[in-house]
């Protein structure tokens, strides 16, 4: 399923690097963040708009993650021809990354 079936995210940048957070829409599923999003498949996710590192800091106590990726946006600001040179789109994108839930892990009504 689609990352942003169990989350939401929000991103945004700071020159070169692109920062996004993913905060899980129910504690519950903070474990399976942890599991399945994590720095390289991020990375991979974004291919070759992340030139450098991406590194994930996680927050328990908000049930998120940061990730910061390192020469992200071509420069940045002014300085890149990209559409989205403040990558405030790169949360949304990071959305539709394809994740594995087990059905038990799913909060059903």
């Amino acid at each position: 399923m689609p990352l942003s079936q169990i989350a939401h995210a929000r991103s945004g940048d700071k020159g070169d690097v692109s920062n996004i957070g993913v905060i899980a829409l129910l504690p519950e599923y903070y474990p399976v963040l942890l599991r399945e999003v994590t720095a390289e498949r991020v990375k991979a996710h974004f291919g070759a708009l992340v030139k450098g590192a991406v590194t994930r800091y996680e927050l328990p106590n908000l049930a998120a993650l940061n990730f910061v990726m390192e020469q992200a946006l071509d420069g940045g600001g002014t300085l890149s021809l990209r559409t989205d040179a403040q990558g405030k789109t790169h949360g949304a994108a990071l959305l539709a990354l394809e994740i594995e839930v087990k059905t038990d892990e799913l909060a059903i009504d």
